[in-house]
């Protein structure tokens, strides 16, 4: 060895044993020891110490460290916290549920809001998870045309060809949305059957310009998500479509397909799925309604009223549509549910669903489903797959409008210290749609900026480290 080589290695060797040093008389805020650190965003899949301060991850290290807490993590899964990009009824109520299933930030980007600053100033300070939302069309469509709907829009929201100077209004709003800080555009082209493509076509222009995705609830199969390509090709704006299982069904391979054509042409074009195969929304919305109201008893009996397990027939119908209220609609098959979550394209997003005490499971246990479920039991995904799809590609949807997504979904130095720790052994969903609350087992610990928010499997009450994520909003 040269003198120079040997120089650089000698200082080499001093400066790493200044750092183990300074690292083992640091003393930080919390500890997490002897876990199975996972990171999409680098690959690394080893045991690690780490070391949280502020908020933040500071330490990521083979080596000693202290803290004035510990969380011991032999045996368990150390995770970046998972993100879902696609959850209704964002309540307390809905947060705890979400916690123990370990997510840790929870966005309403489909159906949105109207009036973004309203909606972040009721969950303020915080919650127990982080939160945001997008500046809905349905939302604004409603509050322009003068829907009664509380849910869905169940009158000109749905069923009125909006004017040239409505239509104006609408994208108006829309952008005074995206000004005060919404993080994406939301849209459900189900919900608005009225809309014409020239509204629609607005709509995806003010995203365009903004730089931001439209996460649309598209209209069914290969033919919907064609229009909702055509509208992001011609706009030049970003596509997410949601739930792609529940709206492909038997056509969810050709519509990744798809897809996968318009991302090799430069599309920016992404999607997400649930792990049921069962969805649930609102009765007397134009999705239902439309769908329905004309079928026979043996298409009725798809839908199902949560609260007493009735199967639909004419009169059933009739009843139910007069009080309102969320169904469980029966319609998809284990295989395209399989497809869509196997595949590279896929992120999960619970389209978690909560009204008045009545819900779907998969509020409660989408995540630890698709742990336990399609990777431990039928190996559809590896554990690292199912890991980016929860962490890695959420935050990279929103990172480019969101800073503060940069730091989310990645267990790195200086990454906000948001971390769920499961048994990889154990984790799994136990809510049905007849007991749709009960927490699912394997999930340990959730932290949120360092706060434990679920401990040793049980929620943490009066916590509230959840905070706004939005995008920065623009002065007028």
């Amino acid at each position: 060895m040269s003198a120079p080589s040997i120089r650089f290695a000698i200082a080499t060797l001093a400066l790493s044993a200044m750092g183990l040093q300074a690292q083992s008389t640091t003393t930080y805020d919390r500890v997490i020891l002897g876990g199975t650190v996972m990171d999409p965003a680098t690959g690394l899949h080893a045991v690690r110490n780490l070391g949280l301060r502020a908020g933040r991850i500071a330490a990521v290290t083979t080596g000693t460290i202290r803290g004035r807490d510990t969380i011991a993590a032999r045996g368990l899964v150390v995770a970046p916290g998972f993100i879902d990009v696609h959850a209704h009824g964002q309540t307390a109520e809905t947060y705890r549920f979400q916690a123990l299933d370990g997510v840790t930030s929870s966005f309403e980007l489909e159906l949105g809001t109207a009036d973004i600053a309203a909606w972040y100033a009721a969950r303020a300070p915080g919650q127990r998870i982080n939160y945001g939302v997008s500046i809905g069309h349905i939302k604004v469509r409603m509050a322009v045309l003068g829907d009664s709907g509380t849910v869905m829009p169940v009158g000109p929201g749905a069923y009125h060809v909006a004017t040239a100077a409505e239509t104006q209004e609408i994208a108006r709003r829309i952008q005074a949305g995206l000004d005060a800080g919404a993080v994406s555009v939301g849209a459900g082209f189900t919900y608005t059957p009225s809309a014409s493509h020239a509204e629609l076509l607005d709509v995806f222009r003010v995203a365009a310009r903004a730089k931001t995705p439209v996460h649309v609830h598209i209209r069914g199969g290969v033919k919907g998500l064609t229009e909702a390509l055509d509208l992001a090709r011609v706009s030049g704006a970003a596509l997410h479509v949601v739930h792609i299982n529940s709206a492909g069904y038997a056509e969810t391979p050709a519509m990744l397909d798809l897809i996968a054509e318009a991302r090799r042409a430069g599309g920016d074009v992404t999607t997400e799925a649930y792990p049921y195969t069962a969805g649930m929304t609102e009765i007397q919305s134009a999705t239902i309604q439309d769908a329905y109201r004309n079928a026979p008893d043996s298409v009725l009996a798809e839908i199902e009223w949560p609260r007493t397990g009735e199967r639909m027939n004419r009169e059933r119908f009739a009843k139910y549509t007069a009080i309102g209220g969320p169904v469980v609609i029966f319609r998809n098959t284990e295989p395209m549910v399989t497809a869509a979550i196997a595949s590279p394209l896929v992120m999960i997003g619970s389209d978690a669903y909560w009204q008045d005490g009545t819900g779907h499971p998969r509020t409660t246990g989408t995540f630890s489903r698709v742990l336990g479920r399609f990777v431990r039991e039928q190996h559809a995904v590896s554990l690292m797959d199912a890991l980016r799809k929860m962490t890695l590609m959420p935050a990279q949807r929103l990172e480019a409008r969101v800073p503060a997504m940069r730091r989310k979904g990645r267990i790195a130095l200086g990454a906000d210290a948001d971390l769920t720790i499961f048994d990889p052994a154990t984790v799994l969903d136990q809510s049905t749609y007849r007991e749709p609350t009960l927490p699912p087992v394997g999930i340990a610990h959730v932290l949120v900026g360092g706060v434990s928010v679920v401990t040793n499997g049980r929620a943490v009450d009066g916590v509230t480290p959840g905070r706004a994520v939005r995008a920065p909003r623009r002065r007028q």
